[in-house]
């Protein structure tokens, strides 16, 4: 994000000069709020050297010469990789090594012909797509106007989903074009599937003993003290997740309706857990019961066999129902069992030449119907040997803190469908709907730093959310509503029917009516006979949203990013071109100047 400084001139005029002013604004450009808050801590310790009684921390100078610097570069979509990257940043920092940590859209990209040493923690998301906070970097990386890297020293960790063709590929591009830029890896690239520490822990402890290598600091360690208290780390998080009690698990969609859509309120107190609007809950969801006990059936397994690996000895119905991904294929499982059907069309589906049938077979098919249409013999230990370890679930929160205490929304479709051969269902949806009030459930945030409202309470927001994807934007308006923000609210939101599939309906008009939402624009896609989504209807409103747009307003889009995240992107383009009267070239700078500025954030998934 870029820093913002707001009446700095007149908050600081007496201790600094206008020319002073200006290089720390410079400074303060493109750092991320841990960038911020560690220079705010450095300027701190400066300030207080020769006071006594003062705690402090040690941390390298924040300006020490590139070559002796390394660089960690992260793009997440996730949050995967700001953890991974962070945590490579406080093992080389307490190390004693110089380290900066940057987000791929904060990262200068005219320094990368000075870098000597960087590392790049990066995440592919979908099908072959870059997380929305690195599109800028991995533009320039790719295109003509990156430079010769001959001094850079480098290493790649990429991180993706093996259920996708496209596995680890901005990575592996990535890697690649820096070699070609003449650059020198100083470990081979890493590619980290769902079950990620498998992969990224080695990778990272590679990477940190390589930088020791590779970085003799010669700079003195400055003293630092922090301007906020140093936070003890939460009590839950990701791998301590808190049970938190189900207080409601409603339907929110007519009963005739395909959608099964619920709002599910959880409650945290006691967690010590906090969030804010734009955030995620995880959840570390079990697999359906049914399911475990159809795959059971179909490889004619025990479930009660003992199956011990990785150091942990469970029954194999424990091990299906709680620690094994059955609900997405992916590409290895994929491969193991065609080894071990020793099925030739199965087999066939994995050259390079059939990925199209391959991203077919992934999408739709589970674990089950791969058993059943392509027999094998599996032994128990064979079996959790191949499958991958089942990873939490990431749901946008749709609440406001400030509004419902210690309490956390969300907007839950529960994925269930007949494909013909029975029932399938998608894990944690299913562990929600099938869960009654008072069930406890292991959850924990996942912060979002890339997907915030405006810290100018006084700026226009523009939400984009069909179906589930207006999950955030109920927390957006209940946020803003708590904080007496006076900008205005302007929602996009869509489904197939207003009869059955009007999510929140009753608390918009009461948004509306209390003046808390001030726009709202509808598209129910099958109310007629020609489909209408809510990419038309921004064109339809172009002239009003560019005007927005032009006057400071900040734009939200959440939701499925195979398609209705391309197509809200490129409606955008066509109303900043039309309305803007721009070349297509020139409306991509516009989009892309806003994201840069943190005003064009997507939440897709």
């Amino acid at each position: 994000m870029s820093a913002t400084l707001p009446n700095v001139s007149a908050a600081l005029a007496a201790p600094l000069t206008e020319d002073r002013l200006a290089a720390l604004a410079r400074v303060t450009d493109g750092l991320d709020s841990n960038g911020l808050w560690w220079l705010s801590g450095y300027a701190a310790g400066l300030a207080s050297r020769g006071t006594a009684g003062v705690q402090t921390v040690t941390a390298p100078v924040a300006d020490a010469a590139p070559a002796g610097r390394l660089t960690i570069v992260y793009g997440s979509q996730t949050g995967n990789a700001k953890r991974l990257a962070e945590q490579l940043a406080r093992q080389s920092e307490a190390a004693g090594l110089p380290v900066r940590l940057l987000r791929a859209d904060a990262y200068p990209t005219r320094e990368l012909k000075d870098e000597r040493t960087l590392y790049l923690v990066i995440s592919t998301q979908g099908d072959g797509d870059p997380p929305d906070d690195a599109r800028a970097l991995v533009d320039f990386i790719a295109g003509k106007r990156a430079p010769e890297l001959k001094q850079l020293r480098y290493a790649v960790l990429g991180l993706g989903d093996s259920s996708y063709p496209q596995f680890c590929a901005i990575g592996q591009r990535l890697d690649a074009r820096l070699a070609e830029l003449g650059a020198t890896r100083l470990l081979p690239r890493a590619d980290a599937d769902l079950d990620l520490e498998t992969i990224a822990e080695p990778w990272v402890a590679q990477a940190l003993a390589k930088a020791k290598e590779a970085l003799k600091p010669t700079a003195p360690l400055a003293t630092v003290t922090p301007l906020r208290p140093l936070q003890a780390t939460p009590p839950h998080g990701r791998d301590a997740p808190f049970a938190a009690e189900l207080l409601a698990n409603q339907r929110i969609t007519a009963r005739d309706s395909v959608k099964d859509v619920r709002h599910v309120e959880l409650s945290l107190e006691g967690s010590g857990l906090h969030y804010e609007p734009g955030d995620a809950l995880g959840l570390w969801p079990v697999n359906p019961p049914a399911l475990v006990e159809a795959i059971l059936r179909t490889g004619e397994l025990d479930g009660d066999a003992v199956v011990e690996h990785g150091g942990v000895r469970l029954p194999l119905r424990q091990w299906l129902g709680e620690k094994r991904e059955l609900t997405k294929l992916a590409r290895p499982f994929v491969a193991s069992h065609a080894a071990q059907s020793r099925s030739e069309e199965l087999n066939g589906l994995l050259a390079p030449d059939r990925q199209p049938a391959l991203a077919k077979l992934l999408n739709e098919a589970q674990v089950l119907d791969l058993l059943r249409r392509y027999p094998a013999s599996w032994s128990p230990d064979e079996l959790v040997a191949a499958l991958r370890p089942l990873t939490p679930r990431l749901y946008s929160i749709a609440s406001s803190q400030k509004h419902v205490g210690d309490e956390v929304h969300l907007t839950v479709a529960h994925v269930e469908y007949d494909d013909g051969d029975g029932l399938r269902w998608g894990a944690a949806s299913n562990h929600f709907a099938r869960s009654e009030e008072g069930a406890r459930l292991p959850v924990f945030i996942e912060h979002n730093e890339r997907f915030r409202l405006p810290a100018d309470a006084s700026r226009d927001v523009i939400m984009i959310g069909p179906g589930t994807g207006v999950a955030p934007f109920r927390a957006f308006v209940q946020e803003r509503a708590a904080v007496g923000a006076t900008g205005r609210n302007w929602l996009f939101f869509g489904n197939p029917h207003f009869r059955s599939d009007f999510l929140y309906q009753v608390e918009w008009q009461q948004a509306l009516k209390d003046g808390s939402l001030h726009r709202f624009d509808l598209a129910f896609s099958r109310d007629q006979a020609h489909k209408v989504y809510v990419q038309d209807r921004l064109v339809e409103r172009g002239r009003e949203l560019f005007d927005w747009l032009e006057g400071g307003a900040h734009v939200y889009v959440c939701g499925d990013a195979t398609r209705m995240a391309k197509d809200v992107h490129a409606a955008l383009l066509s109303v900043i071109a039309e309305h803007g009267g721009k070349s297509a070239e020139d409306a991509d700078d516009y989009l892309n100047t806003l994201q840069q500025q943190g005003r064009y954030a997507r939440d897709v998934y």
